[in-house]
């Protein structure tokens, strides 16, 4: 299993543009992925499970990926993230 861990830097939060990107990328790979926080975890394949997230700006999200291709999904998922007005926690 692997998990990341970041802040929400934008100010909008997980808003509707970059959570449909984040599904869409998402839902490429094999793996099992989560994504929330530590009272509620969605399927990150699912757009209104990570819209009912609700993310605000500085909030702790952590995602993780179980299955075949779990490290090439965490790569690409941090890669996006990074790129994407999000801030790395861990990555283990």
């Amino acid at each position: 299993m692997e998990e990341i861990k970041y802040i929400i830097n934008d100010e909008l939060g997980l808003h509707a543009r970059p959570a449909g990107a984040l599904v869409k990328l998402a839902a490429r790979f094999a793996s099992d992925i989560q994504i929330g926080t530590a009272k509620k975890m969605v399927n990150a394949k699912r757009i209104i499970g990570v819209m009912a997230l609700t993310l605000k700006k500085d909030q702790e999200m952590t995602m993780t990926f179980n299955g075949e291709d779990e490290k090439e999904a965490a790569k690409q998922v941090k890669a996006f993230l990074e790129a994407n007005s999000f801030s790395p926690l861990t990555l283990s």
